[in-house]
């Protein structure tokens, strides 16, 4: 059965509302000012959420790019999805582009076009790729797209939906030695550098990586890459503004996953899943608003896009939509968040579920043997090999390497998750308690690691 997802008080006469979905790739969901980052790091994010409504506890449900987005534009977990790591949706499961087509939408995507399978399927009336777009960091590039299209639209006639997706701070960063060996003298030649470039120890690391030298380098790097970031999102936002339209349409901002660094993208951790969501609706939201209690998910947003244009909700989605949180309503069972861990880029599976509330943070290693060594991309670049050096690190990094089955941290005290505090006798009853709520979740949704949580073959490493 389906059924109208817009509801009444959303509906102004017959006119839908554009849609902008503005992602960054590997943003730490605390990067931007509005969210307690480096006050220059995103001044153009900063003045779109003064003008609407931030969610601090926003998560993505996989913390690594191809399945998030798959997660986020079919609405579904990807164990219901079929896109469990860097494989096409499954057939038959309905697309946001397709519901909103038949809503009369144009759809365009800008960036990270090969991060959405079959890329055929989606139907888009434009795509441009990352070496159309200064390789994914030319914000004049992204601003002359973004202006043709709503152009094209205005011409049209029809309602839109834009995803412009920068790869910014995706690795490399700018100035990184890996950039210079990744990209050709021309390729380097297309990407302008920020508006502003950060110098080692400007700003403190955060609190899940050591302050050491590597590290500072690194995180400087990635916050000079997320400047950029902001700077093509300025100039998205700027094209907006020049039709007129701004009024007209639902903005949002969020990243895929948190930063590509040891102990955040590619794993379950609070700083692996926590986005930086920002919603600007008019008419819906209030300007300098901030949710701050219960936890929503982009899965979440399928339905609220669909609220935005008058839709038909598709059957079997897993989020439900934010328009009562935006309206200043409250929302029940948004006391707690999971999150699901399946394969890295390189196709290695390490598969971890996740249940976070307010106080706990619990997560399950089905990989975890003690022999088999965990590999990821955040393992790579200056941050992972200066850890390795140090020996005062020598715990952490066999830690990370290995982990133990099951991790619990009090994210009042430690949201950094430095304690695990799964084996202390005076925490039995919480990690009982968090056990039994990831459980009965996994039930729920029919999580094929199934509700008593068997063991994993897991397929070992391969370099990446």
């Amino acid at each position: 059965m389906t059924h109208d997802a817009t509801p009444r008080s959303a509906r102004h006469g017959s006119a839908a509302a554009n849609i902008l979905l503005i992602t960054a790739d590997d943003m730490h969901g605390t990067t931007p000012g509005c969210f307690g980052g480096p006050a220059e790091a995103t001044p153009r994010l900063d003045r779109l959420a003064s003008q609407g409504t931030i969610f601090r506890r926003a998560h993505v449900p996989v913390a690594v790019c191809q399945p998030s987005r798959s997660a986020l534009l079919t609405g579904r977990w990807p164990h219901r999805n079929g896109a469990e790591g860097f494989q096409p949706i499954a057939d038959g499961v309905p697309l946001l582009t397709d519901v909103l087509r038949k809503a009369g939408y144009l759809a365009g995507i800008l960036g990270k076009v090969e991060h959405l399978q079959p890329t055929e399927r989606f139907g888009w009336d434009l795509r441009l790729g990352m070496r159309e777009l200064g390789m994914g960091r030319g914000p004049a590039a992204y601003g002359r797209a973004a202006a043709e299209y709503f152009d094209r639209a205005s011409r049209s006639g029809q309602p839109w939906f834009l995803m412009a997706n920068a790869h910014d701070p995706h690795r490399p960063f700018h100035g990184s030695a890996l950039e210079q060996e990744r990209f050709s003298g021309a390729e380097r030649a297309a990407i302008p550098a920020p508006s502003k470039v950060f110098a080692p120890g400007e700003e403190p690391v955060p609190g899940f990586l050591p302050d050491i030298e590597g590290v500072r380098t690194e995180y400087a790097e990635y916050l000079s890459s997320s400047r950029r970031c902001d700077d093509v999102a300025g100039a998205v936002l700027d094209a907006l503004d020049a039709t007129g339209h701004a009024d007209d349409t639902v903005v949002v901002f969020l990243s895929d996953n948190g930063m590509a660094f040891p102990f955040a993208k590619a794993n379950c951790y609070l700083q692996s899943t926590l986005t930086p969501l920002i919603i600007r609706w008019p008419g819906v939201t209030r300007p300098r608003t901030a949710h701050d209690t219960g936890f929503v998910s982009t899965l979440d947003l399928f339905p609220t896009f669909c609220a935005a244009a008058g839709a038909v909700l598709p059957d079997g989605l897993d989020g439900r939509s934010l328009l009562p949180l935006l309206g200043g309503e409250q929302q029940q069972d948004r006391d707690a968040v999971f999150t699901v861990f399946h394969e890295t880029a390189a196709k290695n599976r390490f598969e971890m579920r996740c249940v976070q509330t307010a106080e706990f943070g619990y997560i399950r290693n089905y990989w975890s043997d003690g022999e088999t060594e965990y590999r990821a991309e955040n393992m790579t670049g200056l941050s992972w090999n200066a850890m390795r050096a140090d020996p005062a690190l020598a715990a952490r990094v066999d830690f990370y390497l290995h982990r133990v089955p099951e991790e619990l941290y009090d994210l009042h005290t430690d949201p950094s998750c430095l304690a695990n505090l799964a084996g202390n006798p005076g925490h039995a009853e919480i990690l009982a308690r968090m056990r039994k709520l990831l459980a009965e979740w996994m039930t729920t949704t029919a999580d094929p690691l199934g509700r008593h949580g068997p063991s994993v073959r897991v397929q070992r490493p391969t370099p990446e």
